[in-house]
C-alpha cells in the first residue's frame, strides 16, 4: 500500500508491506520458516526496491502511461531525474511485529482505511487561516497545533489525494 500522507500533511511517500517469515517448500507441501532472527538484509532490500521502482517508472514513461509535466518534457530530463534518484539512498525500515501477526494486520487495517485528516483534528477557520491538530513524532508524539493560510492547507491536503488509477485496499 503506497501512501503519501503524513500526520502534519507534509509529503511523505511510504509503503507498508507484510512479509512472511518463511515460504512454502518447492513441492508446496510444507511451510519452511526463516531462521530465527532473520528476516532479510535491509540494505539489499533497499537497493532492490529502488531498482524495481525506478525501472517501473522508466517503463511507464516509455509507454506514455505517466503524465508528462512540462518540467520533464525536454529530451533526457526524465532520464536525468531517474539517474539522480538512483544515486540516492532509499530507506527501508523493517522490523518483526512486537505483538504478533494479528496485531500487524489490525494496525494496517486501521491505517489504510483512515482519511488524511479527520474532522476532529480541524480546529478553526478564521481570517483565511486553517488551524488543525497534528502529532509530532520527532518530539515524542506530542500533539501540536499548526495554522496555515487556506491556500497552503489545501495544497498540502491535495498532495494526499491518490492519483487517478491508484487504489486503497478495501
Amino acid at each position: 500500500m503506497l501512501h503519501t500522507w503524513g500526520q502534519n500533511l507534509s509529503l511523505h511517500p511510504h509503503l507498508h508491506c507484510i512479509v512472511t517469515g518463511g515460504a512454502l517448500s518447492f513441492d508446496q507441501q510444507r511451510w519452511q520458516s526463516a531462521p530465527a532472527g532473520y528476516l532479510f538484509p535491509v540494505r539489499a532490500l533497499s537497493q532492490v526496491f529502488r531498482g524495481k521502482y525506478l525501472d517501473g517508472l522508466r517503463q511507464a514513461w516509455a509507454s506514455q502511461a505517466l503524465n508528462r509535466p512540462p518540467s520533464l518534457a525536454q529530451a533526457g530530463t526524465f532520464a536525468a531525474l531517474l539517474g539522480r534518484l538512483r544515486r540516492r539512498d532509499w530507506v527501508v525500515y523493517a522490523k518483526q511485529p512486537f505483538a504478533g501477526p494479528e496485531q500487524v494486520v489490525a494496525y494496517l487495517g486501521r491505517y489504510t482505511h483512515r482519511v488524511a485528516l479527520s474532522n476532529r483534528r480541524l480546529l478553526s477557520l478564521e481570517h483565511a487561516q486553517v488551524g488543525f491538530r497534528w502529532k509530532d513524532y520527532r518530539d515524542g508524539g506530542q500533539q501540536k497545533v499548526m495554522t496555515l493560510p487556506v491556500e497552503e492547507f489545501i495544497r498540502r491536503f491535495l498532495l494526499h489525494v491518490l492519483p487517478r488509477g491508484s487504489w486503497r485496499p478495501r
